[in-house]
């Protein structure tokens, strides 16, 4: 049986869930709504999902709080596009930060917003196929830093397993394909959003931000991700594809 992709729309605004979602059904999605955080939970956890879209200004928790939640429970790896007010960067920028792997200004159109979700879901499902390596050695090491990439997840040099975001996964996964290679902001975002850069489109440099904290690499003197000034960032150190683990 074919999947049908699950989206969820937790927005306050009656309105614009029932627009939203009417236009998503048409397109051949299954779609469901809550009105705040309480709704959301209570049916995420019974519930399995494809994608949330969540806004950010609701009242009680509001949309940052939720996405905060949502990343460090078992939703972890779940897609999340951010609704915010066009006016407000900062939150587009904490929603970013907090692991979204998207956002949408409002007021938007409802095509917009399908094709941002069609756009996601891709990109979470597969990387582009440039960006393939062998997955016959499933373990990528750099220093004493592993990634799998059969679990999609950061093993620290004392084993510990580190939780990345698919966004997080994604731009790293690119990085350690390319060692010791600039790559500039449009090219990564293209890499690892499928998307060409907005105006002052931070995405990226939040990212590297995040994964030079879970490398615990200093960003004064970074031995991984490095800035090129004026050009944009380079994976400094050399990877290896260990054998695959029986």
């Amino acid at each position: 049986m074919e999947h049908i992709d699950h989206i969820l729309i937790v927005d306050d605004d009656r309105d614009i869930r029932e627009l939203v979602a009417d236009y998503l059904k048409k397109n051949g999605l299954r779609v469901d709504v809550a009105a705040d955080g309480r709704q959301m939970r209570a049916f995420v956890a019974s519930n399995a999902v494809d994608l949330i879209v969540l806004d950010i200004m609701m009242p009680g928790d509001d949309g940052l709080v939720l996405c905060r939640e949502l990343r460090a429970g078992k939703h972890k790896a779940t897609p999340i596009i951010m609704l915010t007010a066009r006016s407000e960067e900062t939150d587009r920028v904490v929603g970013l930060e907090m692991g979204a792997d998207d956002y949408l200004a409002k007021p938007f159109a409802a095509r917009e917003l399908l094709a941002r979700i069609k756009s996601v879901l891709r990109r979470t499902r597969m990387l582009p196929p440039n960006l393939q390596v062998s997955e016959a050695g499933r373990l990528l090491r750099f220093g004493p830093w592993r990634l799998d990439t059969s679990e999609r997840h950061l093993l620290a040099p004392d084993g510990m397993v580190v939780t990345l975001s698919g966004a997080e996964y994604r731009l790293l996964r690119v990085f350690v394909d390319h060692p010791q290679r600039v790559l500039n902001r449009d090219q990564l975002l293209s890499l690892t959003q499928g998307r060409e850069a907005e105006i002052f489109d931070r995405s990226i440099d939040l990212l590297v931000s995040r994964l030079r904290q879970r490398l615990d690499d200093d960003a004064r003197e970074p031995r991984y991700i490095k800035t090129i000034r004026s050009e944009g960032y380079v994976f400094s150190m050399p990877v290896e594809i260990e054998e695959a683990r029986p």
